[in-house]
């Protein structure tokens, strides 16, 4: 199995920006679960907390495809450091305006400049397909950074939780932006792998988000964030409630074990059936987990559930990756991939801040409702996008088929 992730990391310079996205890529896990423990310790009011992780990572969701557009358009060596230089400040002012009591108005607009950040997984991805386009070695890629994205899950959780409850509140999330600010540095650094920047393309003007195609991939991901979204602030209170908050992060790597285990699997797999397909079953898979839920009352209990459910997360973001990179130009495929992933992010602020509202009205086991009934969206929106998922694929296809035929001719 691991031949082929070796084989992957023969291109010059692959190790190196790979090992530093993961750095660069740690707040993504930490900073909003750092935010909901580092308030909660503080003011013990979960919808307060839930609302301030929210508006992180709507900003989160909404800032970076810009950034990504900059990016494709003007290298990411020339976009990637200032972004990260006004994120690294603003947590800094929000967890001054934390320590000395300010008014929340403070915390929600520190918050909201602090999710300026570049999306490093889309970055990270955007170097893997211009390395091997084309190549089965692209799907073992991002199987790859899949696998690291759940190693941050693994990791982030525990640290930020861990160092904000043992050394002091506002540990968590600064930590967070050292990692950024370091990671980022790392990467930027090595420009032998930066994409070039590509001519645009003529048959997409503005947003690539106008593809009705990847619109299906961003409001699917959309409710499959917002599971994760309550997952992270529900466990924090459900754990809290047995009398051990720290086991959250415990819960959270768990999730991200069972999703790593299952990419490390998937990525070696040469499986025919479409990737579009394949997306339908993913989804599918991730709405059938969340019904366990229902049946939670011990930390055990929760800990094993999430382990299964993970088991679809990393699969079907490979699956979404390969999609991406099939139905944009490649002129515009950090833009697509950040668009999915922004996604993604748009449903962890809506998870977060339901949750919280659930948790703080109702009690933590009914915040779990939220998950599922965001399985449930997920399999919709699919469902009412398959057919548009599906003949995009197949025209992009069919265009790789074409330009192969002519490349062979003209040889």
């Amino acid at each position: 199995m691991f031949h082929s992730y070796r084989k992957i990391f023969e291109a010059p310079g692959s190790k190196g920006f790979s090992a530093a996205g993961f750095v660069a890529r740690m707040p993504m896990s930490m900073m909003g679960i750092g935010i909901v423990t580092m308030l909660s310790q503080l003011s013990g009011e979960y919808w307060l907390a839930g609302a301030i992780a929210a508006t992180f990572a709507l900003a989160s969701a909404l800032i970076a495809p810009h950034i990504a557009r900059l990016a494709d358009r003007l290298g990411q060596s020339r976009v990637l450091p200032l972004a990260t230089i006004v994120s690294v400040l603003a947590v800094i002012v929000m967890l001054l305006c934390t320590r000395y009591k300010a008014p929340a108005w403070t915390l929600f607009a520190s918050a909201l400049a602090a999710g300026g950040m570049p999306n490093m997984s889309a970055m990270v991805r955007a170097r893997w397909a211009e390395l091997y386009r084309g190549s089965h070695k692209l799907n073992t890629a991002f199987a790859f950074e899949s696998v690291v994205d759940e190693l941050c899950f693994i990791v982030g959780p525990v640290l930020s939780v861990s160092v904000s409850v043992m050394w002091f509140p506002e540990a968590g999330p600064l930590l967070s932006s050292i990692c950024l600010a370091i990671g980022v540095f790392l990467f930027t650094m090595q420009k032998s792998t930066e994409p070039p920047v590509y001519p645009l393309s003529t048959t997409t003007k503005g947003s690539i988000v106008k593809i009705g195609s990847l619109r299906v991939l961003v409001f699917t991901l959309m409710a499959i964030g917002t599971i994760f979204g309550t997952i992270d602030v529900v466990s924090v209170a459900f754990a809290e409630d047995q009398g051990n908050t720290v086991a959250a992060s415990i819960v959270l790597s768990v999730y991200a074990v069972g999703s790593c285990l299952a990419g490390l699997v998937f990525g070696t797999l040469r499986i025919k059936t479409p990737l579009y397909r394949q997306f339908l079953y993913a989804v599918s898979i991730s709405a059938i987990t969340m019904i366990p839920l229902f049946f939670i009352d011990s930390i055990t209990k929760l800990t094993i559930s999430v382990f299964f459910a993970g088991m679809s997360v990393a699969p079907t973001m490979i699956i979404t990756m390969g999609l991406v990179e099939k139905i944009v130009p490649e002129s515009q495929v950090t833009e697509g991939m950040t668009w999915a992933i922004t996604g993604l992010g748009i449903g962890v602020a809506i998870g977060s801040a339901i949750a919280g509202w659930v948790v703080d009205g109702f009690g933590a086991r009914t915040g779990f409702s939220v998950a599922i009934i965001a399985g449930f969206v997920a399999f919709v929106m699919m469902l009412a996008g398959y057919k548009s998922l599906q003949l995009a694929y197949k025209r992009a296809v069919k265009g790789d088929e074409c330009a192969e035929v002519e490349q062979t001719q003209c040889m």
